[in-house]
């Protein structure tokens, strides 16, 4: 009784003939699956992300009266870098309601070159937080700068309070995606970029040398 013959199974099996079908993909597919993947995953990342809400709140520098204008247009540079210092956090911590480092992480101050006014804006998850946090700091900045005013002859002014908002700040989940879009097709065109010169530079390992004629003893 003989051995039936046994079936010769290449070791690659089903995995070579799936890699010879991805080769053959045209390489603008790339572009697509990287279009395709990175809306998804922009997409994705709006959805899930908690919106944040921001407030503004002015304050602005006037000189007094004997003092020349331009002063005032200096010292509200200088009170806009020492805004959100632990000096003027630590004292609005308590009517904002909230810890010193969650000041730090959420205010931030800015000024203008031409006016003599100091925004400062605070984010939170919560409209009405980020608008309480936004007034706490610059009431407690026009407090510090005022307890000064006698010999920098400048005082700070609330010009507008911060009000609650109604719509986030953060981006949509439309514009994350148009982002993720753009990410995309960017890195799918950078991979399609590389891959043919990769493989012209197997096929170019791949084939040998001409062959050198040599003439041996007797031949014609």
């Amino acid at each position: 009784m003989t051995d039936a013959p046994h079936r010769r199974v290449s070791p690659a099996g089903p995995f070579a003939r799936t890699g010879a079908r991805v080769k053959r993909l045209p390489l603008w597919s790339l572009i697509v699956a990287g279009v395709v993947l990175g809306g998804l995953a922009g997409g994705l990342y709006g959805v899930l992300k908690t919106p944040q809400f921001s407030a503004t709140s002015y304050v602005i520098a006037v000189p007094d009266e004997n003092s020349d204008p331009s002063t005032a247009l200096g010292f509200a540079q200088a009170y806009g870098r020492v805004a959100t210092q632990i000096a003027v956090l630590g004292d609005a911590q308590e009517r904002a309601g909230v810890p010193v480092k969650v000041l730090q992480d959420s205010v931030r101050a800015e000024t203008s070159p031409d006016a003599p006014m100091v925004a400062v804006s605070a984010t939170s998850a919560k409209p009405r937080k980020a608008a309480d946090m936004a007034n706490a700091v610059a009431r407690a900045l026009t407090a510090d700068a005022n307890h000064t005013k006698a010999g920098t002859k400048v005082k700070l002014l609330q010009f507008s309070r911060a009000v609650k908002p109604t719509s986030p700040s953060s981006a949509s989940p439309g514009v994350t995606a148009l982002v993720g879009v753009s990410a995309g097709g960017l890195l799918g065109g950078l991979v399609m970029l590389v891959r043919p010169r990769r493989e012209r530079a197997e096929a170019t390992a791949s084939v040998p040398g001409p062959a050198v004629a040599v003439d041996l003893p007797g031949s014609i």
